[in-house]
């Protein structure tokens, strides 16, 4: 693991050595990818201007997240089925994230249960990621086992009223590997997600069995109605929602495109970020995932007004490598990276970070 020091490394490794279903799975995009190619592409279109001449010596990476104090501003955001990657899947990932002192988000499809999570690292700060089923009452019992786990915070993922096409998992018919479930419906409503669809992907025909599209704005205001967690909303892209969720009552806003795997031709999440930080303000925080593979991406959502970032794919290219240690070494070169862009840009804290710090790139045609 010495030899391996850059993200793209740990990606490159991981596509050596996945089953090629489960890499498809973990890799692949919506329709013909245009938005996966941007969420990193989008990222070069920003440029840091750094400031000079000023006592860097001591930097603090640290910051308060929904009240609680974390290590960084970089967490681990939820990715399904985490035990296609490596036997302790997920009980791995939230035990490198208390190792590291940042926020591990669990996913509802997870091959590990809530209850098992918990008990794996229980120091750690935790949160849940839901979905709001066409079941309620599959959705109130996976909320009071995450509250009484002791998760931090809900994340409600609510670009997926139906899932997106993904060439790649319909070609390959994907299915869960038969000797893995789906941990939080076991014993309860479950799923045949294991069975092969003729129609293409399994997991396609399992969300369409369970999730609702008929969700709507006053559903926020049920979930808030039966839980006393804090509420994150993930999967916003325009100002427009952002405020309607700042109005429902929300803790925060998660921008993100689902990791690419819902619309393609959607916004890069961190070209989304500035619009919704602007209309929202100080009254959510705002966070940040998609496409982040360096230090210095981290830096460049802070500087557009980010609270924090999270991860998903990286975590799972790191599982791959050598569970907990390659999750820890994977999220340890993110922050480095970090860290030394903080003070060759002339910061210590995060709150050094100024907006007029990361600007884009036509920014310097105007001059």
């Amino acid at each position: 693991m010495s030899n391996l020091v850059s993200i793209k490394e740990f990606e490159e490794h991981a596509y050596r050595v996945l089953p090629r279903n489960t890499l498809d799975y973990y890799r692949s995009g919506a329709g013909q990818q245009l938005t996966l190619k941007q969420n990193r592409e989008a990222f070069s279109r920003y440029k840091i201007r750094p400031r000079f001449l000023r006592n860097v010596e001591h930097r603090d990476l640290s910051t308060t997240v929904l009240g609680e104090r974390i290590s960084m501003p970089i967490g681990i955001s939820p990715t399904a089925m985490q035990r296609m990657a490596h036997p302790d899947g997920e009980c791995a990932n939230v035990q490198a994230a208390q190792a590291l002192g940042t926020i591990f988000t669990l996913s509802t499809l997870s091959n590990s249960s809530i209850e098992e999570v918990a008990q794996a690292a229980p120091h750690a700060i935790k949160w849940y990621q839901l979905y709001i089923y066409k079941d309620r009452e599959v959705t109130k019992q996976l909320v009071e086992r995450a509250e009484r786990a002791g998760f931090k915070a809900l994340v409600l993922t609510v670009d997926a009223p139906v899932f997106g096409i993904r060439l790649a998992d319909v070609k390959n018919k994907f299915s869960l590997p038969p000797h893995l479930s789906l941990a939080n419906f076991q014993g309860g409503k479950s799923t045949d997600i294991n069975r092969k669809s003729e129609e293409g992907s399994g997991l396609n025909t399992y969300s369409m069995s369970l999730f609702d599209p008929t969700l709507e704005w006053r559903d926020i205001h049920w979930l808030k109605s039966i839980t006393r967690l804090p509420i994150v909303l993930k999967g916003i892209l325009t100002a427009e929602d952002a405020l309607l969720g700042a109005e429902a009552g929300v803790a925060a806003i998660l921008v993100s495109n689902h990791g690419a795997r819902q619309v393609d031709g959607t916004p890069a999440s961190v070209e989304a970020l500035p619009e919704i930080v602007k209309a929202v303000g100080d009254r959510v925080e705002v966070y940040m995932d998609g496409g982040i593979t360096d230090g210095t991406d981290v830096f460049k959502a802070l500087g557009l007004g980010a609270k924090m970032v999270f991860v998903g794919r990286p975590a799972l290219w790191g599982l791959a490598h050598s569970g907990e240690e390659g999750v820890k070494k994977v999220m340890n070169i993110l922050k480095t990276e970090f860290d030394i862009a903080l003070g060759l840009s002339g910061c210590t804290k995060i709150s050094d970070i100024k907006p007029d710090m990361v600007v884009h790139e036509s920014f310097y045609s105007k001059i």
